[in-house]
């Protein structure tokens, strides 16, 4: 009893001592992507900002990888709580409604300058939908421009026939019924696999996930198309936010705007790095005509059947990003 006192005891002196790290906030957040990822560099560079704005009164341990959470289900997860923030990709939630497919329309913003404009026409009306979960938008990074990889050089929309297409999102999906693919929903983690396996033959990602999935042990082409500049973003649970200080609830929305702007930053830097990396590992071409004119017209029905079921908000979303060109 004398020993268990004595520890009891020296844990106490310990918190007298140190205070801020025994009432500190351990937050636990989860992103399905891995370490060399980008998207979770910056992760761990706004959790350890975090932890110095507050002075070690929030802890944040970053579970990468899809270690504690897979993709379909962190959205949820913050949402009841069961986690204090994570890391989602927009246009997942599509199914729940339409407007957060908006930065996933192909051929809608194929660069930097107009993704930000997009980003910055839907903000405010993802940021309210998520508000009525009782989720809190922290900030958004969009991924590099998306290229169409495959086992051969297409050369129109015909060529996509037949293809084992993997879609990652809703929108993905109908683009490959829409040019005759057989779209296969495959998580990041599981790409290796799944085209070692036959199950998928062809794939629209970034050039960061070409690269570390080492795409070019399975595939043999890369088409840069610059599809769209889809973004994941960072959320939390209100309530938790809530209960925070002043001081500390400014501090996390003062270290989530730096990560938005550094996040931007590393992803234009991140694209041309790994194109780089492509070139010396695969074919790059340039997407023929014709098969870029084929693709932007199914790109163009599909944005046209998101704004019949978007909404008005929809509309709002694309008259906005079309004002600012």
């Amino acid at each position: 009893m004398r020993k268990v006192s004595s520890v009891i005891l020296s844990g106490l002196t310990a918190c007298v001592i140190s205070s801020a790290a025994c009432a500190a906030d351990k937050w636990n957040m989860p992103t399905p992507f891995p370490d060399p990822f980008f998207h979770t560099q910056n992760i761990h560079q706004f959790a350890k900002e975090i932890g110095s704005k507050t002075g070690g009164q929030i802890q944040i341990t970053v579970h990468s990888a899809s270690s504690l959470f897979k993709l379909p289900e962190i959205h949820r997860a913050v949402q009841t709580g069961q986690v204090q923030l994570g890391e989602t990709l927009i246009s997942f939630l599509a199914n729940e409604d339409r407007v957060y497919e908006v930065d996933s329309l192909l051929f809608l913003a194929e660069t930097y300058g107009e993704g930000k404009r997009l980003w910055d026409a839907s903000k405010p009306f993802i940021a309210k939908r998520l508000a009525k979960k009782g989720i809190t938008l922290l900030y958004s990074v969009p991924w590099p421009p998306q290229g169409f990889y495959a086992k051969r050089e297409l050369k129109s929309v015909d060529d996509f026939k037949g293809l084992k297409f993997r879609a990652y999102n809703a929108t993905l999906s109908r683009f490959a019924e829409a040019v005759g693919a057989i779209p296969t929903t495959v998580q990041l983690v599981d790409i290796p696999q799944a085209f070692s396996t036959g199950i998928v033959d062809a794939m629209v990602t970034s050039a960061t996930t070409g690269v570390l999935t080492k795409s070019w042990d399975f595939l043999s082409h890369y088409h840069d198309i610059k599809a769209g500049l889809g973004k994941n973003m960072v959320i939390a649970n209100t309530r938790v936010l809530k209960k925070l200080n002043k001081k500390n609830l400014d501090a996390v929305m003062a270290a989530s705007a730096s990560a938005e702007s550094r996040g931007w930053d590393m992803s234009a830097k991140e694209n041309d790095k790994m194109v780089s990396t492509l070139k010396k590992k695969l074919t790059v071409v340039q997407a023929k005509p014709a098969l870029m004119n084929g693709m932007r017209a199914v790109g163009q029905t599909l944005i046209k059947d998101w704004l019949s079921k978007a909404g008005p908000d929809g509309k709002k979303i694309l008259d906005t990003f079309n004002a600012s060109k």
